[in-house]
Order: structure tokens, then sequence, then C-alpha cells
């Protein structure tokens, strides 16, 4: 049974927001209809990213989103976040399971037919898949996987399977059609003037296939 209810699934950078307080543009985000973020916040201390976390629950919770934390299975507990989002190195996701719960979520950065089948096979909720275009934040991961990679992997599983890496309105439908349950991004939205109208029209993109 799919529990994953968002089509959007917002990754966060607070080093992308102008000088804006990060709660203040996730804020506007989920004013324009987001419902699911990703704490992803790597360089901060464990208590600073707890701290942020727990601002970042009250602020989503005002809005029914999600809330999932990269990586820190203590952090997503400690905060009351709804999941964790596991990356390569990350534990397993059979692994976190045993300490989340049932309950909660799990998502999986994949960027192999191997990697994706195995985060299935592991318990995971959903995978982010890709980089899907190339992008600067996931040079590190390699060339991009392409569209027809996208398809072959939202194929093989079960679980959704969110198109990530240089996604913005222009290539939205591309990935959708190619079989991606939705997006994830960060800087189309993060970055924008206004993140607000840009969420609300990435979501009517999506609503409209």
């Amino acid at each position: 049974m799919n529990r994953v209810d968002f089509t959007l699934y917002l990754i966060t950078d607070r080093h992308q927001t102008g000088g804006r307080p990060l709660p203040d543009v996730i804020e506007e985000t989920l004013k324009g209809g987001v419902r699911a973020v990703q704490l992803r916040e790597k360089d901060l201390s464990p208590r600073e990213l707890l701290d942020l976390a727990r601002t970042m629950r009250e602020v989503t919770a005002r809005h029914g989103a999600r809330l999932f934390i990269n990586d820190r299975v203590d952090i997503a507990l400690a905060s009351g976040a709804d999941g964790v989002h596991l990356g390569e190195a990350s534990i397993p996701a059979d692994e976190a399971r045993k300490i989340l719960g049932p309950d909660r979520f799990i998502g999986v950065s994949c960027h192999s037919h191997d990697g994706a089948l195995a985060a299935q096979d592991a318990g995971a909720d959903f995978i982010t898949f890709g980089p899907v275009y190339p992008t600067p934040t996931k040079a590190a991961y390699g060339d991009p996987v392409g569209l027809e990679q996208l398809t072959e992997a939202a194929q093989l599983l079960r679980i959704p399977v969110f198109a990530l890496g240089g996604i913005k309105k222009s290539n939205a439908n591309e990935v959708v059609a190619a079989g991606a349950a939705g997006i994830a991004l960060i800087s189309a939205i993060i970055s924008a003037d206004s993140p607000q109208e840009e969420a609300l029209a990435l979501l009517s993109l999506l609503k409209s296939r």
C-alpha cells in the first residue's frame, strides 16, 4: 500500500535563500501548497540541526505538511519529524525502520537501478532517483541518469520514484511523463523571488498530468 501522499518533495538549503531565514522561506512554500519538506543542512552541528528541526516541525505542522530529516534518525525522533531521508552511505532502510517503527516514513536517495531495488527491498517508502539532469549540487554523483533510466526505475519499482536533479518548471512534465510519481528539488523553489508562486506553479503542472 502506497502511503506517500505528495507529489512535490522540497529539499532545503539555507545557503540558497538569498539571505532570507530558512523557516520564513519554507513558510512561503507551504502557503504555495508544498506538503513535504526534507531538512537537509549537513554543515550544522547536531544541536543546531535539532533546534532548526524543531522550528521546522512547528512550521510544517501549521500547514499539515510532512517533515523529513536528512540522514539523522536521532534528530527525526527528537524533533517529532514524520520520517528520514537516507543516502547511499547512510544506515540501511531496514535498520532505520527498527529504530523509527512502522509509522514513520523512510525515503532513500538512489542513483542506479540496483540501488533503487535494494532500497525497496529494505523497506523504503519512496526513493529519489537522479540526477536526471545536470546540476552542480549533484555533480559528485557522476553523469545524469537521464529520462530513460528514470522510466526504467519507475517501471521496476512498486514504491513511488521522485525525479531529482535539475528539475524545474520547463522539464517537470518530462519527468512525470517518464513515470515519476513526483519531483524533488531545491533551488527552483528555495532560490525563487517568490517561493510561494513557484510552488503553486510547479504543483499546477503536476496536477495537470
